[in-house]
């Protein structure tokens, strides 16, 4: 997700979320709230009445900003004392970021500078160190902080997700490709020519998801979260082009993105962008009287006035020039975002006012913080900002997660507000009965819809199986390749068939079947459809491992090491959350925090080694069959054999749980044991994956979507997810093979280039969607 990207708990509406369930009566307890003096409206029916918009998806599930009865409140006195300490530390930060730096002046002569004392800025050194680097620098850290902070605060607001992040709607992806594409097609060199291209680029991508979004439904946070989501995947896949096809322009980008203030030298960058920020925080700050009234639903917002479609494309356009600004100066710092605006809705509660001014401060604190630390603790080098601020949030975030104050993040454990199927005509429409067939004593159930589904997509799998031994340097027409599949025709086309290309399909389809089915399990489990298992720090862990095993051995190691390295950093992440929690919310955020401070110790790691070293880390990464066979994939296929039966049986039972946990319980369901076994079976699937492929989040995000629109929301769509991720990574590898001659792309990259658009019209393409 960056990939991986997933959204709020939210009515689930197809494949393994949708199932008709009691609405709660606490809807818009938070948002009465967060809008005191404005009418309330009266508890809703699941049948009748207007519901509350969509959450829309963004980075791992949790619930709508739905506070209890019991949840703790933040009163004005204390909210407003917050603000002063935290502004009083930003004061401190700014003085010591001012003070600490090359150049060996203290606090004495800043404050000479600054007051011009004695004539000191007629001192050419004192100028240069304090005029032109370190006031430039602190003041650049204050507003790009700042902005973060206020735009992760303004699209947690507008998507009621305490846990959106600010390179939702596609704006990182853009700057990196623009960065990408300025390196790598024009020889862009200069710090100047990345800030432009960056600029320009997350300016494009978010202009992209805007105009989508705006264009049915009036901006709808479903329809923002996944219009970033798939414009994300596929900027980021162009990315990935672009660097498989150009070591020098990844030699660059691998230092660009971990995400810097070293480059800030003078006024003019600062100069050129300080309009665009200023411009981004005029429009944050009129936005927040109409989102808190946004939080009681979008009917009664219209009754106070308001108008919900320009409120969400006023905070979307916000956002943009926000995060924007702050990645063209300093790269991306995506977790800021969402940090700051964690932090002040602990600290502050869900009033809009309030959390967005305390996220910025909350933001230019810690990414002030974060740059003097990065100074000082690897001299004469400089740390990485972003590795200063994962260190720096992911133990405040998994404190947070674990303490009492879940319930005023509205990340309570109670059970979600509505359940209605996102479809209208599939929610009146009654599914088919089941074909019952006999035999003797034993009988069983066949579900129409879901059985066409599967055999439609078993005949698209062999299909795929089929083009992708055809495709290759040959002279095999499809006829002789098919007859060489089933080992009939020629011997020199079935050894060429069986032996060397079929053993790289049989390994694509076990990882796709893996993947599929490990997302579903996740989807179901979260209830959320842009859940999977990368948020329980498989990939990162299994990045880990492979990065451990090249570093020790010189060359890649055993196939298994990815496999390991999942399960472990599944066991820290578990072991770290005290739990799995209700519905598994504390374990995937924790997965969250630790996911993003591991991807920031990767990604250094990874800019520190050969090029040639992290280039061949880099595409397996990606996810790549290159060098794949029968070998490894036995292991692949001898787990599935046993865990897709168990996979079977965990599903009747986790469709129970898309209900009330009191539901299930009463229908003689254990809660908490199938979503422990549920979350085994997806961790273990996953990390088989990554054994084979490498960690392709992508497939586990859109199979089972794909196979719930094809099979009906009736059921959990088990057997179709693991058919449709075959079918996209055999086909992904396909394309990869022969799109360009002589070069290989990963099968990773093209699932994200491709999948991306085509998610976006599984999801939104009916015109009854009211996403």
């Amino acid at each position: 997700m960056t990939l991986s990207q997933v959204g709020a708990a939210e009515p689930p509406r197809t494949g393994p979320d949708a199932v008709p369930g009691p609405a709660s009566d606490a809807r818009n307890s938070d948002a009465r709230n967060a809008a005191p003096g404005t009418p309330s409206s009266p508890p809703e029916s699941p049948s009748t009445g207007p519901s509350a918009p969509d959450t829309g998806p963004s980075v791992p599930p949790s619930a709508q900003l739905e506070a209890p009865p019991d949840a703790p409140r933040t009163g004005p006195r204390t909210a407003w004392l917050t603000v002063g300490g935290i502004l009083a530390a930003l004061l401190a930060l700014t003085a010591l970021s001012l003070c600490v730096g090359a150049g060996e002046i203290g606090p004495a002569r800043v404050l000479d500078y600054l007051l011009d004392r004695g004539g000191a800025r007629a001192d050419s050194r004192l100028a240069l160190v304090v005029g032109d680097l370190r006031l430039p620098r602190t003041l650049t850290a204050l507003l790009v902080g700042g902005a973060l902070g206020v735009a992760g605060a303004q699209l947690q607001s507008v998507t009621r997700n305490p846990l959106a992040e600010t390179g939702l709607l596609g704006v990182n992806a853009g700057a990196s490709l623009g960065v990408v594409l300025g390196i790598a097609v024009l020889g862009v060199q200069s710090s100047y020519g990345y800030l432009a291209f960056a600029f320009g680029g997350a300016v494009l991508a978010s202009g992209i998801v805007l105009a989508f979004a705006g264009g049915r439904g009036g901006g709808s946070p479903m329809r923002l979260v996944l219009g970033g989501s798939a414009v994300g995947a596929t900027f980021g896949g162009l990315t990935g082009v672009l660097i498989v096809n150009s070591p020098e322009a990844y030699d660059r980008y691998r230092v660009w993105v971990l995400g810097s203030l070293a480059g800030v030298e003078g006024w003019t960058t600062l100069r050129q962008l300080a309009p665009v920020l200023g411009a981004g925080f005029l429009v944050a700050a009129a936005t927040t009287r109409p989102l808190a009234a946004l939080a009681l639903g979008d009917d009664l917002a219209r009754g106070l006035g308001h108008r919900p479609g320009a409120t969400r494309a006023a905070v979307a356009t916000a956002v943009t020039l926000l995060t924007a600004s702050a990645v063209a100066l300093a790269g991306p710092i995506s977790f800021l975002g969402l940090l700051a605006g964690f932090l002040a809705r602990a600290a502050a509660g869900p009033r809009v006012g309030r959390l967005t001014l305390l996220a910025g401060l909350v933001g230019a604190s810690v990414l002030t913080g974060a740059d003097v630390l990065a100074r000082v603790v690897a001299r004469p080098f400089e740390a990485p900002v972003s590795v200063i601020v994962a260190l720096i949030g992911a133990p405040t975030l998994i404190a947070i997660v674990r303490s009492r104050r879940m319930a005023a993040l509205g990340m309570t454990d109670t059970a979600p507000a509505g359940s209605a199927p996102g479809r209208p005509e599939e929610a009146a429409r009654p599914p088919r009965p089941d074909v019952v067939l006999r035999r003797g004593a034993l009988s069983v159930l066949l579900p129409p819809r879901s059985a066409l589904a599967a055999l439609g997509l078993a005949g698209a799998l062999l299909v795929a199986v089929v083009v992708s031994a055809h495709a290759g340097q040959s002279d095999l027409d499809l006829g002789r390749t098919f007859r060489a599949v089933f080992g009939h025709g020629d011997r020199l086309d079935v050894l060429l068939v069986q032996k060397f290309r079929l053993g790289r399909i049989v390994a694509g389809i076990a990882a796709g079947a893996a993947l599929g089915l490990a997302g579903c399990l996740t989807q179901t489990l979260a209830r959320n459809r842009l859940a999977t298992p990368e948020l329980l720090g498989v990939n990162d862990g299994a990045t880990a491992a492979v990065l451990i095993s090249v570093t020790a051995s010189g060359a890649f190691g055993a196939w298994w090491a990815g496999p390991l390295g999942a399960l472990a950093a599944v066991a820290v992440v578990t072991a770290v959350s005290g739990g799995l929690g209700a519905r598994g919310y504390r374990v995937l955020v924790v997965g969250l925090a630790m996911s993003a401070l591991a991807s920031a110790v990767i990604q250094v790691a990874m800019a520190r080694r050969s090029l040639n070293s992290a280039g061949s880390l880099y595409v397996w990464t990606s996810g790549s069959l290159n060098g794949r066979d029968y070998e490894v994939a036995t292991p692949v296929l001898v787990g599935l054999a046993v865990l897709v039966p168990l996979a079977l049986v965990a599903a009747r039972r986790l469709a129970v749980l898309r209900f009330d946990d009191n539901v299930a319980s009463s229908l003689g369901v254990d809660p908490s044991r199938v979503r422990l076994a549920c979350m085994l079976l997806a961790v273990a699937l996953a990390g088989l994956a990554v054994g084979v492929c490498g960690p392709v989040g992508f497939v586990a995000l859109a199979a089972p979507v794909i196979a719930g629109r094809l099979a009906g929301p009736a059921r959990v769509p088990v057997l179709g997810s693991a058919l449709v991720g075959a079918v996209l990574i055999v086909l992904a590898d396909t394309l990869g093979r022969v799109l360009i001659g002589g070069v290989e792309i990963p099968v990773g990259i093209v699932t994200t280039v491709l999948g991306g658009p085509f998610l976006l019209w599984v999801l939104l393409g009916r015109k009854s969607n009211p996403a």
